[in-house]
């Protein structure tokens, strides 16, 4: 039986719209999460209630609907403070989940490597430490001696349970801190190897995994290669990196990441700090944008923030606007650094490529070579590292002209008869 909820939401701020699509929003983190809302308290406040989230009126009609719908729990649109919860659960006598919770919960149902897991855990910890509500039991001391004079000594429950929780974290940070510099070295030979890397970042569910798999299949990478993708929130939790060989020849790497989300909890921003760094070190972001959803503009505000927060706003931005084909806009569209397209139907996926490509090898040069034939391992290297235009057999050598890195060229520049520039 899927658990029955009611859904609570405050609009502190004043705008219909917005708050509107936040308890949406709640109701399909819910679902997420295999919970049932069957129905809805909202109330216009200047500031939540400090005692009760709500304010007294509300709560009675909280209480009316709770016994009428037969629902067992609670979900706030916002993170509760301890006394909050206290205070509902004692009233309501029902479970209290607050958004954060929430997320936290389909994060920990999604995890699905040893990272992910570990960073779930840790922001769950830390979310629980100063939530340890003392019952009369968790306040009795734990007896420090024999008889009834000694039991001052020892610690309460309560401490005991903060201490382990803390040691628990502690424990695995550190576990998560190998992983983490595994992860660096990884990053450094992929710096080394100088393949550029793109990173897709944007809203929960706007498309980045089928998008990337539209590249991957456009490309002709088999199914294999292929990352999860579904219509859901948090389908994809931790990075996939994938190689990219366009028809030119030239490689990056593609990396997929994980979505973001209105009031995204703090303590999971600081736990997949080492997932997003992947993000900090891209070379080009492609952002990642539902345009058929109505508050897209605001969705890609706070992906705008939050990038700013981890220090990845320098890095140059390619604007997506997917799922093109559920609105009336025509598509596939290019405008500088903002293409119109869908991934699900791949249609703009090239032209997204064309656009990928223009930015992250503005390096490349047109060159012409004369290679002996003594050399021909030069030929094949160029066959398999640029985009040979033109490949002739002359008396002297096989005349190439392609388009290559810089760094190439200078590399064979004995073979080099003259570049773009000097033509």
């Amino acid at each position: 039986m899927r658990r029955k909820a009611v859904l609570v939401g405050v609009n502190s701020k004043g705008n219909p719209e917005e708050f509107e699509y936040s308890m949406y929003e709640l109701k399909n983190l819910a679902a997420a999460c295999g919970i049932i809302a069957v129905g809805e308290i909202t109330q216009n406040l200047n500031r939540a209630n400090q005692g009760y989230y709500i304010g007294t009126g509300k709560l009675d009609d909280l209480k009316i609907m709770i016994e009428e719908k037969t629902a067992e729990t609670i979900i706030c649109d916002d993170e509760l403070s301890p006394s909050q919860i206290r205070n509902l659960e004692a009233e309501l006598d029902s479970e209290v989940i607050d958004r954060t919770m929430l997320i936290l919960e389909i994060f920990a149902k999604r995890a699905k490597t040893r990272e992910s897991k570990l960073q779930v855990e840790v922001a769950r910890l830390k979310y629980m430490l100063p939530r340890l509500i003392g019952s009369r039991e968790s306040l009795g001391r734990q007896g420090g001696g024999a008889g009834l004079k000694n039991r001052g000594a020892g610690e309460t429950k309560l401490e005991l349970d903060r201490r382990k929780i803390e040691e628990k974290i502690s424990q695995l940070s550190k576990e998560l801190e190998s992983l983490v510099n595994q992860r660096k070295l990884q990053r450094k030979k992929r710096a080394k190897n100088e393949i550029p890397v793109v990173s897709l970042v944007g809203y929960t569910n706007a498309g980045k995994s089928t998008m990337m798999n539209a590249v991957l299949e456009s490309y002709n990478q088999g199914k294999d290669k292929h990352v999860f993708e579904k219509n859901m929130l948090f389908a994809t939790l931790e990075t996939s990196v994938r190689k990219v060989k366009l028809d030119t020849n030239q490689t990056f790497l593609l990396t997929d990441t994980v979505g973001f989300i209105n009031k995204l909890p703090h303590h999971l921003v600081k736990a997949f700090r080492s997932t997003l760094e992947e993000v900090t070190e891209a070379d080009l972001l492609i952002h990642v944008i539902d345009v058929s959803n109505p508050n897209h503009e605001d969705q890609r505000m706070l992906t705008n923030e939050i990038l700013a927060e981890i220090g990845a706003d320098d890095i140059p931005v390619v604007y997506a606007y997917n799922k093109a084909d559920l609105t009336e806009l025509k598509y596939p569209a290019v405008d500088e650094n903002t293409i119109y397209l869908s991934a699900g139907e791949k249609i703009g996926v090239n032209q997204l490529a064309k656009i990928i490509s223009e930015h992250i090898f503005s390096d490349y040069i047109h060159c012409e070579l004369l290679v002996p034939y003594t050399d021909g391992e030069v030929v094949s290297y160029f066959n398999e590292h640029a985009n040979v235009l033109l490949e002739d057999y002359e008396a002297n050598g096989t005349k190439l002209i392609v388009e290559c890195k810089m760094a190439d060229a200078e590399k064979f520049a004995q073979y080099v008869i003259k570049t773009k520039e000097e033509a």
